[in-house]
């Protein structure tokens, strides 16, 4: 006979958080929203985590570089999606990577025998205005000098003079010897009034560039995520079809965190992903899987090897799975039941997995319901999408801005690996749809939305006595409303005045 759940289906909206005690100590400035992302052993510490506990959904109308830079310089991280091209999503990787580092491995170079020429079409192609003169134009060669935009007037000099003729050389620049530490390299930029500080080894070959405007944007960003090289952190989304090719790639260009993208990861595919992965890269390169809805797929994904577990199905805005296929649970639910097998799977073996909750998301606070229920963090899709840094486009639409939202089981989206059971090798098309093509408000720049959203989130897990997450998991105090409690909680019985169109 086939099994039923004896409680209903659940969603976030269906719940709301009781106040604690608010102590002296609980305001928003005092909570830290740091939060693992990977598995660990009790006692140790987490090889990844995050300071914020929010991530982009593995999406073409949401997850770029742009994105995961953004993302990444706000306290979390971006799955760069994978439903496309090996060699596209591996460029979008190493172009976050490459964004900003503290210590900046150099990569736009020339030689002294090179000539204005050069470096005028180097500076177009790259985007950078300063270029490093070593003696072989390669990234750690012996430095000769620097260029940049204030050693040259393009309307003065020939095209064809060399380098060496304008150039700052070696002995006139202010550098630093390796092993000098980052809060010493910015002191001598400020002491010295400079906009980059070479740092060169003992024979004098160029090791590392430290650039001011690096330490402007982290006075901007104090949560920014980055690895020991002080290069952002980024995630990769994957598939259980081309892993053995796309996987070794992402691995290459530094992706930090991989996670398999699929609407249901209760599979043998996922498995068998899992184990390749482990088997052939250990435990250095870290893996996410899901998405699972119950204490089963938590387990099977768990003990194949899994970093982290990914809940839900159907709970997204663009996703009609559900409704295509019959097939999901309510995210509360979902969240309730994994989180508890989480916590037995825990005291048995003393491995903390993460978890991380995947759509169901409609406001702010359903974040901390989420958070409250046991996940680590959270996946967003629409959220992000709304926002400057999102791929999708940005269109005027019935007199208000809107950008443009897809899911990836869309016909637009042609992800077929992430849904269809065939092989690599048959037509890439999807039966029928279980996404849709939309519009969505456009919402401005990421980094506004977020502190806002974050500001919310800290707030109300001071009402809840909390300063961390692990003490809102142990304390949150959760209820059931009614209906009629739902429409209460909003504006009601009042006329609202018309906003000023003007502001």
């Amino acid at each position: 006979m086939a099994y039923y759940y004896d409680q209903p289906s659940r969603t976030f909206s269906e719940f709301l958080l009781v106040p604690n005690l608010t102590t002296k100590e609980c305001i928003p400035g005092n909570v830290d929203l740091r939060t693992p992302v990977t598995k660990f052993r009790r006692g140790e510490t987490p090889a990844l985590t995050m300071n914020l506990p929010v991530t982009s959904a593995v999406m073409q109308a949401v997850s770029d570089h742009n994105m995961a830079i953004a993302l990444a310089k706000s306290g979390g991280i971006s799955f760069i999606y994978g439903s496309q091209s090996v060699e596209q999503q591996v460029e979008m990787v190493r172009r976050v990577k490459k964004f900003k580092a503290g210590f900046v491995l150099s990569d736009s170079n020339l030689r002294p025998e090179d000539t204005l020429k050069d470096v005028l079409a180097l500076k177009a192609r790259s985007g950078h205005s300063t270029i490093a003169i070593t003696d072989n134009g390669e990234p750690t060669g012996k430095l000769m000098g620097i260029v940049t935009s204030r050693d040259y007037r393009e309307n003065r000099l020939p095209q064809e003079c060399p380098i060496t003729e304008f150039m700052t050389p070696l002995s006139a620049l202010i550098y630093a010897q390796e092993g000098i530490t980052l809060t010493e390299a910015n002191d001598m930029i400020w002491d010295h009034k400079l906009n980059c500080l070479p740092i060169v080894n003992s024979s004098g070959h160029l090791v590392h560039l430290v650039f001011r405007k690096d330490y402007d944007s982290h006075q901007e960003y104090p949560l920014e995520l980055h690895d020991s090289n002080k290069q952002l952190i980024v995630g990769a989304g994957i598939n259980s079809r081309d892993y053995k090719e796309r996987v070794p790639a992402l691995v290459e260009a530094g992706a930090d965190v991989l996670c398999i993208d699929s609407s249901d990861g209760y599979s043998e595919w996922q498995a068998e992903t899992i184990h390749y992965i482990k088997e052939t890269f250990g435990e250095t390169v870290k893996v996410g899987a899901g998405n699972v809805v119950d204490k089963e797929g938590f387990l099977y994904l768990v003990e194949a090897g899994a970093d982290f577990i990914k809940v839900g199905i159907g709970g997204g805005s663009i996703c009609i799975t559900r409704e295509q296929k019959g097939i999901g649970r309510g995210q509360a639910s979902s969240v309730i039941e994994v989180a508890a097998a989480r916590q037995e799977y825990y005291e048995q073996t003393g491995i903390y997995v993460p978890i991380c909750s995947d759509g169901g998301i409609v406001h702010d606070y359903h974040i901390v319901l989420a958070l409250a229920m046991g996940a680590d963090f959270v996946m967003l899709g629409r959220y992000f999408a709304r926002f400057d840094e999102s791929p999708g486009r940005k269109l005027l639409v019935g007199g208000n801005f809107v950008k443009e939202y897809w899911g990836e089981g869309s016909s637009r989206a042609r992800n077929w690996q992430r849904y269809d059971f065939g092989n690599a090798d048959k037509e890439s098309k999807l039966e029928f749809e279980e996404g849709v093509d939309s519009f969505i408000p456009y919402a401005g720049r990421l980094k506004d939305n977020l502190d806002l959203s974050i500001s919310k989130i800290k707030s109300t897990m001071c009402n809840c006595g909390a300063l961390t997450i692990p003490q809102l998991q142990e304390h949150a105090k959760i209820t059931l409303v009614s209906s009629t409690t739902i429409y209460e909680g909003g504006a009601h019985d009042v006329m609202l005045k018309e906003k000023d169109r003007t502001s």
